[in-house]
């Protein structure tokens, strides 16, 4: 139960930076202005229920679309690596916020859950890039035994989302608690991570990419 519960934990770190559950509930606050409780809360859930079921498919369908569209485990670490920059990049700088941002209609106001709050703002490219990039490679990992890695990704999807989904909930509490100042300041600590995480995913996939050149070569050397 230790191995799982490591292999749960550092899913859920790996996870959190991308997920960025302050940006969220920033966002989500603004575009649920003027709805009653209920009605937020409802859309509380709904956000978590997508992000889940975004974050479940795209892992267990992950190799597959690798396969059909024959995408290398480096180079999808390094184009994630990139779009984790790149996000990262603009927590860490954010552009000034528009005043007609929470100008919403009444339907936009209250079906925000699947776009943009749970795609692309929570699940977004950085996330799914990551994801599709361990489901490539965790399968065949030696780390952790086989009924880890099966039964681990559920519960580390399952537990990111119900920390989403209370976090949502208590959207006021927490902006009333720290401020915008504390969700901004928090945004670019998460930022900042982000980009580390980028920029290590592309030296593994630069790394990888000349490991094979390397063993490539020297078998050639080593053939008659």
């Amino acid at each position: 139960m230790n191995i799982l519960l490591d292999a749960v934990v550092l899913g859920i770190l790996a996870l959190l930076p991308l997920i960025n559950p302050p940006t969220t509930v920033a966002l989500f606050l603004a575009l649920s202005k003027g709805l009653s409780r209920e009605e937020k809360y409802k859309q509380a859930f709904l956000t978590s229920l997508y992000v889940f079921t975004i974050m479940l498919l795209t892992y267990y369908v992950g190799e597959f679309i690798m396969g059909a569209f024959k995408i290398s485990i480096p180079g999808l670490r390094i184009a994630g690596g990139g779009i984790l920059v790149i996000i990262g990049s603009k927590m860490l700088f954010p552009q000034p916020r528009q005043p007609s941002s929470s100008n919403f209609s009444d339907e936009e106001r209250t079906s925000f859950a699947f776009i943009p709050l749970a795609m692309p703002s929570t699940a977004g490219p950085g996330t799914i890039a990551m994801i599709i990039s361990a489901s490539a490679t965790i399968k065949h990992s030696v780390s952790f035994p086989y009924w880890v890695v099966l039964i681990a990704p559920p519960l580390i999807f399952l537990s990111v989302s119900l920390i989403l989904w209370g976090c949502l909930r208590a959207s006021d509490l927490i902006m009333k608690f720290t401020g915008q100042s504390g969700i901004d300041a928090t945004s670019r600590i998460m930022g900042f991570l982000l980009v580390c995480m980028g920029v290590q995913f592309a030296i593994n996939g630069m790394i990888e990419i000349v490991q094979t050149v390397i063993d490539t070569n020297a078998e050639l050397l080593r053939s008659p």
